[in-house]
């Protein structure tokens, strides 16, 4: 039976419309709020847990010599001590499993050398900073008997390297190559990188595929999949880095030509190169694709070194960018200048 607007069941009729609408509005609501609220999935960070994978036969745990890194500790090495500070290294590391949140210890110092560190030899202090990607230094030189190191844990360590085309978000690796990451940092606080830029870029060609795996019986270049630039500002200067743990180049690393400041982001896997290259980062995977818009843009014709390599007619200027974190979370704190 059809209902008149004036039967006796129509307020209740009314009810039940006015009590589905508010469940269907109140599902609505908690999923949008679901989306908008939960932690953070546009960047993942496969640095932390493929560390492991970068690392040839352990030797990623290492420190800088002749530098005392202070911060507050969570270890005291009077009461904690180790053979060497590979030891000292890993047992901030197991403080530091990315599965509870930012890292329990971040800096490592060791006490290597007996005949300076005398009664102290072997002490191993765990620390916190307040800031990782500003370390408190206390003293660094030939005169300090100590090795320090910072661990970067899951969400942590990771820069922007900004472009017109989009920001390149970099996990560092200060275990593997804490010169490198060192000489990083210093850029980082100068707000500014005037002079550095990308002027190199190549595509995959037909050498490699989408994921960047070699093609059967392709020849590996030109091109050589890879945008190569320069990370010195002008006004500084530059010290040559030394050669660091040298993994495999793979799609997505980020590494020194040489001693620098020149370096590449490859855009392929290359273990033809075997360990010729310092790999410092890791572009995280959803960047990737900024990478490869720079490859794509114009180029020239030139020559280096008796190899043809391509030249952007145009050179990407480079910007550094803090990068704020939130258990593992991604966001820019400083504005574009």
């Amino acid at each position: 039976m059809v209902r008149r607007q004036n039967d006796p069941d129509s307020p209740r009729f009314t009810s039940l419309i006015v009590l589905s609408v508010g469940l269907i509005s109140c599902a609505l609501v908690y999923t949008f709020l679901s989306v908008i609220l939960k932690p953070s999935e546009s960047y993942s960070d496969p640095g932390f847990e493929s560390l492991s994978s970068i690392d040839d036969g352990g030797q990623c745990c290492q420190g800088i010599d002749n530098l005392e890194l202070w911060g507050a500790a969570v270890k005291w090495g009077s009461d904690f001590k180790f053979n060497t500070s590979n030891d000292c290294c890993q047992a901030c590391k197991a403080m530091c499993s990315g599965n509870d949140g930012p890292c329990l210890c971040d800096t490592w110092v060791f006490c290597g050398n007996k005949d300076a560190c005398g009664s102290k030899f072997g002490e191993c202090w765990l620390k916190k900073q307040k800031d990782i990607l500003t370390p408190d230094r206390q003293e660094a030189g030939q005169t300090v008997m100590w090795t320090s190191g910072l661990i970067f844990g899951k969400g942590e360590g990771i820069i922007g390297l900004e472009t017109k085309y989009g920001t390149l978000h970099i996990k560092l690796f200060p275990e593997c190559a804490p010169h490198s990451v060192s000489y990083i940092l210093e850029l980082l606080k100068l707000r500014h990188c005037a002079g550095c830029q990308f002027h190199r870029a190549e595509g995959r060609g037909q050498s490699w595929d989408l994921e960047g795996n070699h093609i059967e019986n392709a020849p590996f270049g030109p091109p050589f999949a890879l945008i190569q630039g320069i990370l010195e500002a002008q006004g500084t200067i530059f010290k040559k880095i030394p050669t660091e743990i040298c993994p495999i180049v793979r799609r997505g690393s980020v590494a020194w030509v040489g001693s620098g400041p020149e370096f590449f982001i490859s855009l392929a896997n290359h273990p033809e190169w075997k360990n010729s290259y310092t790999v410092f980062g890791y572009v995280l995977p959803e960047d990737m694709e900024i990478a490869e818009k720079i490859a794509q843009l114009t180029t020239k014709l030139d020559v280096w070194n008796n190899i043809n390599v391509s030249v952007l007619e145009k050179p990407v200027p480079l910007m550094f960018r803090r990068i704020k974190t939130s258990h593992g979370d991604l966001s820019t704190d400083v504005k574009s200048e």
